[in-house]
């Protein structure tokens, strides 16, 4: 059983996923984590802090979530890192799509919040890159961020209802890191 904050917390995650960030209240909290009203309000005294305890759990989550994505060590060669990172997409859009949902909101109200996140994801795609000597490492990991970004987008919105392919998303990540 989680710990009491953890337990308002992740909470809280769900009520901004299927709220937004407008629907995260003291009170809301409260009752999605079947406590009693004020419970909330004792550990986060101000929405601010609230807010601020609900994005450290998101990186936390991020963070964990991205540790167990893929095998031990770097990938051999291009084709198996589009076929990680297309599992990883897939798995944000599917299992993990709460998150998912939760991050984009927080990243239209705060997107400072989710920079830093952003940012790291590009660095280390780049730094697997360079490692599998893939030119302009930099560019081709921001195109495969992006893409990625509005695939995951797209799956929880649009195209909610279709299933995806797995392989013709790791195609794409493949064409998009071999481009001319």
């Amino acid at each position: 059983m989680p710990d009491r904050r953890t337990q308002l917390l992740d909470a809280a995650l769900g009520i901004v996923a299927d709220r937004g960030l407008k629907g995260l209240t003291h009170r809301a909290v409260d009752a999605a984590a079947g406590l009693s009203e004020g419970t909330t309000s004792n550990y986060y005294r101000s929405r601010t802090a609230l807010v601020e305890a609900v994005l450290e759990r998101l990186l936390q989550l991020d963070g964990a979530l991205l540790q167990g994505a893929g095998p031990a060590g770097p990938p051999r060669d291009v084709g198996e890192l589009a076929e990680q990172l297309a599992g990883l997409v897939l798995a944000l859009a599917g299992q993990h799509a709460g998150l998912t949902r939760a991050r984009l909101a927080f990243s239209l109200d705060h997107p400072e919040a989710v920079t830093a996140g952003h940012l790291l994801l590009v660095r280390n795609l780049e730094q697997a890159l360079t490692g599998l000597g893939v030119a302009d490492a930099g560019t081709r990991a921001r195109d495969v961020a992006d893409y990625g970004d509005g695939l995951l987008l797209h799956l929880l919105t649009v195209r909610r209802d279709e299933g995806p392919d797995p392989a013709a998303i790791a195609t794409a990540i493949r064409r998009l890191l071999l481009a001319p």
